[in-house]
């Protein structure tokens, strides 16, 4: 991490773009539109936070804001031409309000489930952040490996989230090994999936637009690193699930060894997995749900939609992210099962009394 951290970040400059202002909606006038011009048309007023009033068109188009008496918007300070009329032009919602809600009550959930472990939980959740902000992007646009970067900073968020939420303690340890070996596996097999299927990581608007601006970043690296940190939040799930149940099958049954260990926890470890692949085929697929309503109503055929690289690189993103987890399972559980089975008191077996039918008989 030392050897990658970034020691010439690009300072961001900021946006030329219209000045920027809050307000809140007063009233709305709506009016009939004049013919050949779609709806809705008609004015709004809004008192901005300067406290003077402004008049502005009622938004139109698609995704266009829909003003309401009562709503905080986003308004940009429009000019016509250097030294022409200017005007104000609803552009957003204030949505910090709201937000900061939700995020009021989702640490209350947390805690009030949680309680102690809730807390330390949001500790994590503050420390990958802090991973992802300061370290892993900046890195990325100094023109460090995004692979190493990514494959360090997961290493990095995974052993302080782990030892901060679930302890020092033998369970938490196999269950970083475990998540190590797969993350290694998983960005072994991204690096030659990515390579084999030719992904150039270039495959929508955000990308080219990256691409356009920051021409020293390496886009198929990128996208292996997306990989790489996505896969680590469901990673961690499955192993510290395996490495936490064969630790109480080991404490409910003293007398297990570690085939009996292994074998009961793997078969947990499949029933687990089954579901995961499920919820990640369907989180890929609700976010590309506006996408591939667009393909189905072009008429495109289905050999050309998952052939183009758009949705082949989310399906090698699924495919390669659910293998990592397969293995994890395998992986984990035999070192739980080891570790367990050398701590395990051996039990004394039964003798049997003499005269006593046995199955050798």
């Amino acid at each position: 991490m030392v050897a990658l951290w970034p020691h010439h970040t690009p300072k961001a400059t900021p946006d030329d773009g219209p000045p920027r202002s809050l307000g809140r909606v007063v009233a709305v006038s709506e009016q009939t539109c004049p013919r050949g011009r779609q709806g809705p048309c008609g004015s709004v007023a809004v008192r901005l936070d300067s406290g003077h009033q402004v008049t502005t068109d009622i938004p139109s188009g698609p995704g266009a804001v829909r003003p309401s008496p009562g709503d905080n918007v986003v308004l940009y300070l429009l000019q016509d031409s250097p030294g022409g009329p200017t005007g104000y032009s609803i552009v957003d919602y204030q949505r910090s309000k709201p937000l900061w809600l939700l995020a009021v009550v989702f640490v209350l959930a947390v805690i009030a489930f949680g309680r102690w472990r809730g807390l330390t939980a949001l500790a994590g959740l503050v420390v990958t952040f802090a991973v992802l902000l300061i370290f892993m992007v900046p890195a990325i646009l100094d023109g460090r490996s995004p692979v190493a970067v990514a494959v360090v900073g997961a290493a990095a968020i995974m052993l302080t989230v782990l030892y901060l939420t679930h302890g020092f303690n033998p369970t938490t340890t196999v269950a970083v090994a475990g998540t190590l070996v797969s993350l290694t596996v998983t960005a072994a097999l991204s690096a030659i999936a990515t390579a084999v299927a030719h992904l150039s990581g270039v495959a929508d608007d955000t990308s080219s637009y990256l691409t356009i601006t920051q021409g020293d970043v390496n886009m198929r690296g990128l996208l292996l690193a997306g990989i790489v940190i996505g896969s680590l939040g469901v990673l961690d799930d499955v192993t510290v699930t395996q490495s936490a149940t064969v630790t109480e099958l080991a404490a409910a049954n003293p007398g297990y060894g570690f085939r009996q260990l292994y074998g009961s926890a793997t078969r947990i470890g499949r029933a687990h997995i089954a579901s995961v692949i499920n919820t990640i085929v369907l989180a890929y697929a609700g976010a590309s749900l506006p996408l591939m309503l667009l393909f189905a109503s072009g008429g495109t055929p289905v050999s050309q939609l998952l052939t183009g690289e758009l949705v082949a690189q989310e399906l090698v993103r699924s495919a390669v992210g659910t293998i990592g987890l397969i293995t994890a399972v395998p992986i984990t559980t035999a070192l739980a099962a080891a570790v367990a089975a050398r701590r395990a008191t051996p039990q004394p077996q039964p003798v049997p009394r003499r005269g006593a039918w046995t199955a050798a008989e």
